[in-house]
């Protein structure tokens, strides 16, 4: 059984000290990678719904060689609680 999407990144961020779309969905896709919503634009909204629920925060950002716009997130205080809290131990990542 995998856990929600929205779910699963932050999980995913829960030992890491800062990540940016394309790291979490490279981190993801051998779970989620044959989804329908497994695409940049929705990791991307997972990852600033998260921020607005204080999941999350941005950390930096900057454009890339290709003018690409990169934000990089780091897990708060309050996001770490969630993950102790609602995700059990076994799906955490290690």
């Amino acid at each position: 059984m995998l856990l929600p999407s929205r779910t699963a990144v932050l999980n995913y961020m829960f030992d890491k000290d800062e990540v940016d779309v394309k790291s979490v969905m490279a981190a993801l896709k051998d779970d989620y990678g044959n989804e329908k919503q497994f695409n940049e634009k929705m990791y991307l909204d997972h990852l600033m719904a998260l921020e607005a629920n204080g999941m999350v925060e941005m950390s930096s950002y900057e454009l890339d060689d290709n003018d690409e716009l990169i934000m990089r997130y780091k897990i708060t205080d309050d996001g770490k609680s969630t993950v102790e809290k609602y995700i059990d131990k076994r799906y955490r990542v290690a």
